[in-house]
């Protein structure tokens, strides 16, 4: 039985890595996933914090060295018994016992602060977008689904800040895929720009051949072994859907799981879609795949940064 494929998505609070994971997951089907959120590994609860005047983003808040090993064990196919964490409340649950699935996905906000750890992922994936986004999507988040008023919120990530500053940003450097969602033109969640870099611890697809003279706005900029991908939000479905076909026909090893249902996400309890979603979300499930099937045929993987590639650019 081939290892699992570890997927990191790390970022800020509300930056977006549920969405990004929740999206692959359907795409996936949950039988073919195990989710793991590294924001349980507290080591306090919420009132412990608040008297230790810590936040939940500093590393000494946190079970950093137990979710080192858990990685470790998850990559190698073993199940680990993973801590639960109430974010609604502030306080922990029995820990539960999680087996590894195919692709496995860990996110969180200090996935990535530990070379172990780093190593341990096929596929590593930073949320970055515009701090002002960033901070009106955890008010929204935290008043209606964990009970906060907008000054709790507001207070608590100024407070948050320094260590935000410290501890997770700097993890974006050593991230494959950099995804920054921001206003578009129309100003709404179905239309948000997206600009994805891509960088050389992976081999990415190639689509600079599909985007020039693109009039929907489409671009593609190479910045020394770095490639920036702009997508707008306004970009039509016709326009999104060839650029997606040209994206599957680099992977005919995973036709099964061609479905509709990319760039679908809920608000509320209300089901909508973007274009600049969808083209971002398989991007990512295109390394997935592609680490899938080298594993599948007896390979390490398919990071370049870990000796020779095991395909050719696509």
């Amino acid at each position: 039985m081939p290892r699992p494929i570890l997927l990191g998505i790390v970022g800020d609070s509300a930056s977006g890595k549920t969405t990004l994971t929740r999206g692959l997951v359907r795409i996936l089907g949950e039988a073919q996933v195990t989710h793991v959120s590294a924001d349980h590994y507290h080591r306090y609860d919420r009132r412990q914090r608040a008297e230790r005047e810590l936040t939940p983003l500093h590393p000494d808040c946190n079970y950093i060295d137990i979710l080192g090993q858990h990685l470790v064990h998850l990559r190698g196919g073993e199940p680990i018994l993973k801590p639960v964490y109430r974010h609604k409340d502030g306080t922990f649950e029995p820990p539960e016992y999680v087996w590894p699935a195919q692709i496995t996905i860990i996110e969180g906000l200090l996935g990535f602060h530990t070379p172990a750890m780093r190593d341990a992922y096929d596929v590593r994936v930073y949320m970055d977008p515009p701090d002002d986004l960033r901070r009106r999507w955890k008010v929204q988040r935290d008043c209606s689904r964990r009970g906060y008023t907008t000054d709790q919120v507001l207070e608590e990530l100024d407070r948050r800040e320094p260590d935000a500053e410290a501890y997770i940003r700097p993890q974006q450097r050593h991230a494959d895929i950099v995804i920054s969602f921001m206003p578009g033109d129309r100003g709404d969640q179905e239309h948000l720009d997206a600009k994805v870099v891509m960088r050389p611890g992976l081999v990415h697809p190639d689509l600079s051949s599909l985007v020039d003279g693109d009039t929907n706005g489409i671009t593609v900029l190479e910045r020394g072994a770095e490639i920036s991908l702009w997508v707008p939000g306004t970009i039509d479905r016709q326009r999104s859907a060839a650029i997606q076909e040209a994206v599957w026909d680099r992977m005919p090893f995973a036709s099964h799981l061609r479905t509709e249902r990319l760039g679908e996400f809920t608000v509320g309890t209300e089901l909508h879609r973007s274009e600049s979603l969808a083209i971002t979300q398989l991007l990512v499930l295109y390394q997935l795949v592609t680490a899938r099937a080298a594993v599948t045929i007896g390979a390490p993987g398919t990071r370049a940064d870990r000796g020779p590639a095991t395909r050719t650019t696509a």
